[in-house]
């Protein structure tokens, strides 16, 4: 599925079958560089800095603790667009990652707005928060299109928007992605702008699922963002389950490659401690 010259000097993809890599053709969905304001955003904008207390409180109260405790690395951090809209897919490996991939962007100078399971809502004090910093709710399966018209709306205001395509955190006993589900597809399409992947590795040590916590001082976690993937080729088969399939496991695809990346070169000596 090879790339071909469109007269200009740009590469785009094939008509068939997921983006290519400009930098490299073997590699689907990946642009050698960030260009998202080359996209269509449906009249978006830069993304506005208007005062927000409740992000600014969270962001007082969370950001020394972990920036001090913890040992980051973060790469790639030049993907991140300084304004306009941003769609990033995250992996997920534990209830640390929010707060991993958050800091991310922060440090990219952006202001996340996860898709969040409606459940931490209910919660008096997390539901306010995270009403007050503008994160959008998911009831997960209902079925309701609602997260992804309100992720949608987002993205139309140049906001940057994060998301967990696997929906969960993962339960591959390495910790490597599983098979996403097809809603970071849908908001692509629907919003037309390219998806973001973000990975993180060392999270996964922190807090799991079951319980387990490893809140050792100086532990590394590390995170990369990769290019930005287009699958502008896709924007008229944006109800079509099969391009959502297709556009979903390059995303997961790519996800997959940055993750075992960082987990090459993660120091051995923390990966069981």
């Amino acid at each position: 599925r090879p790339c071909r010259p469109n007269g200009t000097g740009r590469q785009v993809p094939s008509p068939r079958g997921p983006a290519r890599n400009r930098a490299d053709p073997g590699k689907p969905g990946v642009e050698s560089q960030p260009s998202p304001s080359r996209r269509r955003t449906g009249g978006a904008h830069p993304e506005v800095r208007s005062l927000e207390p409740w992000y600014r409180a969270a962001e007082l109260t969370l950001k020394p603790p972990l920036k001090l405790w913890f040992n980051w690395r973060f790469e790639g951090l030049e993907n991140i667009p300084a304004e306009g809209p941003v769609l990033l897919a995250c992996n997920h490996t534990s209830y640390f990652d929010p707060l991993a991939h958050a800091l991310a962007v922060v440090n990219g100078h952006r202001r996340p707005r996860f898709l969040a399971k409606v459940e931490l809502y209910d919660h008096w004090f997390l539901g306010r928060v995270l009403r007050g910093a503008h994160q959008i709710p998911v009831d997960r399966g209902s079925g309701s299109r609602a997260p992804i018209d309100a992720a949608v709306g987002a993205l139309r205001e140049g906001e940057c928007v994060m998301i967990f395509p696997e929906g969960t955190v993962t339960r591959n006993p390495d910790h490597t992605p599983m098979r996403g589900k097809t809603g970071v597809a849908r908001i692509a399409l629907e919003a037309d702008v390219p998806v973001i992947p973000s990975a993180v590795w060392g999270a996964h040590q922190v807090i799991q699922k079951g319980g387990q916590k490893g809140l050792t001082f100086g532990r590394p976690i590390w995170g990369k963002i990769g290019a930005p993937m287009d699958f502008s080729e896709y924007i008229d088969r944006k109800d079509d389950i099969e391009a959502l399939r297709t556009v979903t496991d390059a995303v997961m695809a790519e996800l997959s490659r940055l993750v075992a990346d960082l987990r090459t070169r993660y120091p051995k000596r923390w990966e069981d401690r």
